[in-house]
């Protein structure tokens, strides 16, 4: 996340900057603990004296460090998660652009009873408001079809430990596990079911597309992730080309992947928040990103509005294949 965002800085910065101003990234480490995220943001907001806050990682960390930021009235743009509590119009201060949990949740649910009549899900989240987020997204999804969860649980934030979860899991036998984790707890537990029982896998986009596949290696074959940015290498999206130079420039040896391209979207965004104001007051920022009709940053446009804080609603829906590639697919059928 943080290499997109200062790949876009960087090259902003190569053209002149923005009305003369260079762009500079703060980034501190939260080690995805929520009390950490709250002394870095107080840390960055009272001590570092930032203009706004960019890319936070993290559901229970955003949690922390959104609400703060609020009640500051310190821009909170684009964090790393789709959690619900982040989409509420009382926090005027943030800026999404992702689609929600709920939104990827609801595509899987539809693909799997559209596509393949599965009706016997399970989950896997992660015991915090991250998991909880997209947990609660599957059961509204399951609801609206008279469905219910045939079992879910739960591992611990920062841990792999996930024995438990998958003991109750296979128990339940699913035809399907929708999995709201990061990727060594998912592809721990991917490896662990596989022994016993044979579901169709499918991961949020948090999960981090590219380490997952890393991290299983020959096991990554058929797993499906949902996404929120297009695929790295579609080269149809002109800001994809755009973002392919900018991360060669600034890191020749960076491999291009979902995350780093969502973080050079969230650079972009504020940039253009940042253009529209040649006198810059946060509360210029914000009004140029909320009440702008459409913003298309070469190809990707986000649409904001009264008691809208999400540019963006898109979910795409990709396999992993063979070749250890992410490939876009419209249907499960024929895929499994």
């Amino acid at each position: 996340m943080r290499l997109g965002i200062e790949a876009a800085f960087s090259e902003q910065n190569a053209s002149g900057g923005v009305h003369g101003r260079m762009l500079e990234l703060i980034s501190m480490d939260d080690r995805y603990e929520p009390s950490f995220a709250y002394a870095n943001t107080r840390t960055l907001i009272a001590k570092e004296k930032v203009f706004g806050l960019i890319g936070e990682v993290g559901t229970p960390t955003s949690r922390s460090a959104a609400p703060l930021a609020d009640s500051e009235a310190v821009p909170f743009l684009a964090p790393f998660t789709g959690a619900g509590f982040l989409r509420d119009p009382e926090l005027k201060t943030v800026v999404n652009l992702r689609a929600s949990y709920a939104q990827e949740t609801e595509h899987m649910v539809e693909r799997l009873t559209a596509d393949l009549g599965v009706t016997r899900v399970a989950v896997l989240y992660q015991n915090d408001s991250y998991g909880q987020s997209g947990l609660n997204g599957v059961i509204d999804a399951l609801d609206r079809h008279s469905l219910k969860p045939v079992a879910t649980w739960y591992y611990e934030r920062n841990t792999s430990a996930v024995k438990a979860a998958v003991f109750h899991i296979s128990e339940a036998n699913p035809e399907a596990v929708i999995m709201i984790g990061a990727y060594q707890p998912v592809a721990n537990a991917i490896s662990l079911l596989r022994l016993d029982i044979d579901p169709i896998f499918l991961a949020v986009s948090f999960v981090g597309s590219n380490a997952l596949v890393r991290e299983l290696g020959e096991e990554a074959t058929g797993v499906f992730i949902t996404q929120v940015v297009p695929l790295p290498d579609d080269h149809d999206t002109p800001v994809v080309t755009e973002y392919l130079a900018a991360l060669q420039s600034f890191n020749a040896n960076a491999e291009p992947g979902f995350v780093s391209l969502e973080g050079y979207l969230a650079g972009r965004l504020a940039i253009f928040g940042l253009k529209a104001c040649k006198d810059l007051t946060r509360s210029c920022f914000l009004n140029a990103l909320q009440h702008s009709q459409s913003i298309d940053l070469s190809g990707v446009r986000l649409q904001y509005g009264p008691d809208d804080n999400q540019g963006s609603d898109d979910v795409i829906l990709t396999m992993i294949d063979q070749q250890g590639r992410i490939v876009r697919t419209a249907s499960l059928e024929g895929n499994k």
